[in-house]
């Protein structure tokens, strides 16, 4: 049957007969020959559990399922496309999800909070004879606000030979195969300022063209075209040389650990979750011969979320053992979700996005091995919270080297869509976490912007020792962006904006330095080594501001940095230094970056 409509899988009780069934037990408790609920004299009450959750389910009305002899799909997705075009702030959600098989003459315009994805194990299960196309044509040709998008697990076969991918922060494209050419540029060749691939074959060429930075990973590629400022590959095979500053190219031959994001795919009629095991010195795609390497479980071990559920029902799912699948759609959370086991998965479809009420952490996990956190959005509420998200609770000391924690594609926002407001946005204390692709945003622009409106003093902060950041992209903070306290720390391209709202320099004085580093290593840490990091300055309330440097560190042998620079976008304010009080500065507005190849 054609299935441009919600997924069905295992049914589970609606809220309204769960609901309605409690109120009739209540009613029955006071009827002859029923059990009452006031408890005899002299005996104590039964505490009664809470009905235990179920697992599986339909994944919602904003989960759309499409198999090859679905009618009018191209409709369908240019619909989606018409209400998400330009939807930047919005409130839809949309997850598009492919059953293995074929499909012709599509083009699937992939707009705001808009995933695209297939269901096979495979990318080449599922192959779309067209294009998956992101341009900028709603941003008069810019794609510097092309966001919070996605297309995982696909083939595609485009119609001229090239795919046209135009994005910035936020917009993964992981696991897909392109029998082509890739375009990272909009029609026009309007600015970009993207962007993550992963464990994807590109057989054709990847033409970034005005992509200002890009980070691929464990991938195959045809060929590499260009690079505008800092173009960084690790475990690529078909990667450009290493030739930073000119050409900008950081080139690792392999990553150090990565194991890729989980994902949803289809078992004959059955709905599972494939889990991809760890890999140590990593190159290549993970799905080139035959079954990719890991585990699975089925839906029915997932606790399937759908908006309006209250932050309780999400523990009490997680208590009950259950993993979590967060459809698309907008959480409010009264309380943190907290994952205190081993080996949890918390999925999210679409950007589904959690919104943390009255000051709370939106999730904390504990200090144990294996948990998987992936796909989703966490959106600062008005009221302060001290904290958005915590990897590991204070003072974790745990190894988790053989399997450590993962969070992939987990983005962080405050403002924008509204006042937001956190002290740190995201910290890590559990020990060799690997941050895989992450954007940090204190929004400049959109609503609720302003230095104090959506104030956010830190970004990112690295408590935890061995911890890996793959693609990590951390912007606007008051003060620091990144601070990198743990031991042993390593980050595989950085890219960073400082804050552009800035009133002038007292506002930005940090003691007697002139500005917060972008990226900071702790004065006592005696190891941490980065590669391709970039910090660019837009003072645009007030021209005049000096930075004195992107980067701070304590000079030390162990703490060692490759392939730096800093821009001054256009000459709105400039950096003094590189790094601590090395690197030449920036000048005038010719927005030519200053480098540092190695240091110290």
């Amino acid at each position: 049957m054609p299935t441009d409509s919600p997924t069905s899988g295992l049914p589970s009780p609606g809220r309204r007969a769960v609901l309605g069934a409690a109120a009739a037990a209540t009613v029955l408790a006071g009827l002859p020959g029923t059990a009452s609920a006031t408890p005899a004299a002299g005996k104590r009450p039964v505490r009664r559990k809470p009905r235990a959750l179920p697992g599986g389910g339909d994944l919602g009305p904003n989960v759309v399922v499409f198999d090859p002899s679905t009618p009018n799909i191209q409709g369908r997705l240019d619909e989606i496309f018409r209400q998400q075009e330009s939807a930047q702030f919005g409130t839809g959600r949309y997850q598009l999800l492919f059953k293995p098989g074929t499909y012709h003459g599509l083009n699937a315009q992939i707009g705001f909070y808009t995933s695209i994805s297939g269901l096979g194990l495979s990318p080449d299960d599922t192959t779309i004879n067209g294009d998956i196309t992101v341009d900028a044509g709603w941003f008069n040709g810019n794609a510097t606000q092309n966001f919070w998008r996605s297309a995982e697990n696909l083939a595609v076969v485009p119609v001229n030979g090239t795919n046209r991918w135009a994005v910035s922060q936020a917009a993964p494209f992981r696991r897909m195969h392109v029998r082509g050419n890739l375009n990272l540029a909009p029609t026009g060749y309007g600015w970009s300022s993207g962007g993550y691939i992963a464990d994807s074959r590109i057989d054709g060429q990847v033409q970034p063209y005005s992509q200002q930075q890009w980070y691929t990973r464990d991938s195959a590629i045809g060929g590499w075209l260009n690079g505008v400022w800092n173009m960084v590959f690790s475990g690529v095979e078909g990667a450009p040389a290493q030739g930073f500053p000119n050409p900008p190219y950081t080139t690792l031959a392999t990553t150090p650990v990565s194991r890729e994001k989980p994902f949803l795919y289809l078992s004959g009629s059955e709905y599972r979750v494939f889990l991809p095991e760890k890999r140590t010195n990593a190159r290549g795609v993970t799905w080139g011969n035959g079954t990719p390497r890991g585990t699975s479980l089925p839906l029915t071990r997932f606790y399937v979320a759908k908006p309006g559920v209250s932050a309780a029902t999400l523990n009490q799912a997680l208590a009950e053992g259950l993993h979590l699948l967060l459809t698309p759609g907008i959480y409010h959370l009264d309380r943190p979700i907290r994952v205190d086991r081993a080996n949890t998965v918390v999925l999210g479809l679409g950007y589904a996005t959690l919104i943390p009420d009255n000051g709370v952490t939106a999730l904390r996990v504990a200090d144990v091995d294996g948990v998987r956190l992936a796909g989703f959005l966490v959106d600062a509420g008005p009221v302060n919270s001290a904290t958005l998200l915590e990897i590991g609770p204070p003072g974790a000391a745990r190894d988790h080297s053989a399997n450590p924690t993962t969070v992939q594609d987990v983005f962080i926002r405050i403002g924008g869509a509204g006042p937001g407001k956190a002290t740190t946005s995201m910290v890590v204390n559990s020990r060799h976490t690997i941050v895989d692709h992450t954007w940090v945003w204190r929004a400049d622009h959109g609503d609720g912007v302003g230095w104090e409106t959506n104030r956010a003093d830190y970004g990112v902060v690295v408590n935890g020792h061995d911890v890996l950041a793959t693609g990590l992209f951390v912007e606007h903070f008051n003060k620091y962006d990144v601070q990198w306290f743990g031991e042993r720390g390593r980050t595989i391209f950085f890219q960073n904006e400082k804050a552009y709202d800035a009133p002038n320099q007292a506002a930005i004085q940090n003691g007697s330095i002139k500005g917060y580093a972008a990226y900071r290593v702790g004065d006592n840490v005696t190891s941490h080594e980065g590669w391709g990091l970039g910090s660019y300055c837009y003072y645009n309330v007030d021209p005049t501001i000096v930075q004195h440097h992107g980067f701070a560190a304590p000079t030390r042998p162990g703490v060692r940095f490759h392939d730096l620079l800093v821009v001054s976008l256009g000459g709105n304010g400039q950096y003094e230094c590189v790094i601590n009080d090395t690197g030449a500065p920036t000048s005038g507005t010719s927005t030519v970056p200053s480098t540092v190849v190695s240091y110290p």
